[in-house]
């Protein structure tokens, strides 16, 4: 990873302040894109839309190219299908499939909510367009913002994609329990990936959730983990950690949002799917070299103080991230913990 704008060195933590946040995003506001030409996407997406309880009229069913990228012509295209067909009511989008997610140098999640932005072609690694959604407190977002936050329901196979899902639905209302969850925000020796450590929230104990930052090399046993952060070109011991449904987990790497990468195939960097194959139920990469900018990448305190207050992994995930055009969201959408049932 290409050294951007790093911090300075870290003060003792402590904790930022983030605004009470309003309502959140539910199946009846969300809207389901299945490619037809995809037979994950099929699956996957019908799978979703009877588990989920989409509205019919919420459900875009189209076709699209199968490959990792989408040219400007094909985004175009795919983007004026979106605004042709689903109504004012849907305020954020899923999307069934693995393949495409990028447009270009441009994730299709943050392409299809913000805008494609050709400048990130150009230079990469300069800041890129600052969401809105990043200061807005709604749930809403289409109606007050023009925008609808996305998320790719990604998986390696239908059955993973499945159990991702499956996770999704049984983190409903689950939290605060009888035992805490925990979050870990995980410093590490890679200087040029550690950069978001000083934005880790100090150790406390919050309503159900015991939050733990920690060194990689002083990991303590991983369990009932509902938030893993941290910053290294591939993570360790995945296989090992105690998940608990509804969990978040990122890596600040450069090509985590390249989700054709697999470590066995001689790759360094771990891909974004690895947390989701693991156990966890979202996350998050990039998918063209962002160099370390925190901004590109989840805010540590954002992500966990939205989450807690009940709000879904879509919507969490996209309140925490000031820079997201390279940045591609992945899991389950409305995968809510800490919320309360209507």
């Amino acid at each position: 990873m290409a050294s951007g704008a790093s911090a300075a060195p870290a003060p003792a933590p402590t904790w930022q302040r983030f605004p009470r946040l309003q309502g959140r995003i539910t199946a009846a506001q969300l809207g389901l894109v299945i490619n037809s030409a995809d037979p994950y996407s099929v699956a996957v997406g019908e799978y979703y839309a009877a588990r989920r309880n989409i509205p019919e009229a919420n459900i875009l069913r189209l076709s699209l190219p199968l490959r990792a990228a989408l040219d400007l012509a094909e985004f175009e295209a795919l983007q004026a299908q979106i605004k042709a067909e689903l109504g004012p009511e849907v305020q954020a989008l899923a999307l069934a499939w693995t393949q495409p997610y990028a447009v270009a140098c441009n994730s299709i999640t943050s392409a299809l909510a913000l805008g494609f932005q050709p400048e990130i072609c150009k230079n990469s690694c300069a800041p890129s367009q600052p969401s809105p959604y990043f200061n807005y407190f709604g749930a809403r977002p289409f109606r007050d913002l023009g925008l609808r936050p996305s998320m790719l329901l990604a998986a390696r196979s239908v059955e993973s994609a499945k159990a991702l899902i499956e996770r999704g639905i049984a983190s409903d209302h689950s939290l605060p329990g009888f035992s805490p969850a925990n979050a870990y925000f995980v410093s590490t020796s890679d200087t040029a990936r550690n950069v978001r450590a000083s934005l880790f929230p100090p150790a406390s104990r919050l309503p159900g959730l015991q939050v733990q930052p920690v060194a990689q090399q002083h990991l303590p046993s991983m369990s009932r983990t509902l938030i893993y952060q941290t910053g290294l070109v591939s993570v360790p011991g995945l296989d090992q950690v105690d998940w608990l449904p509804g969990a978040l987990a990122d890596h600040l790497t450069s090509y985590g949002g390249q989700l054709e990468r697999r470590l066995e195939n001689g790759n360094v960097q771990m891909s974004a799917l690895d947390w989701l194959e693991a156990g966890a139920t979202a996350s998050y990469g990039t998918v063209s070299e962002p160099c370390n900018h925190r901004q590109k990448f989840p805010h540590p305190q954002f992500l966990l103080l939205a989450y807690v207050q009940g709000v879904s992994a879509l919507e969490a995930y996209w309140h925490s991230v000031l820079w997201p055009g390279q940045g591609l969201f992945i899991g389950e959408p409305l995968a809510a913990p800490f919320s309360r049932p209507f």
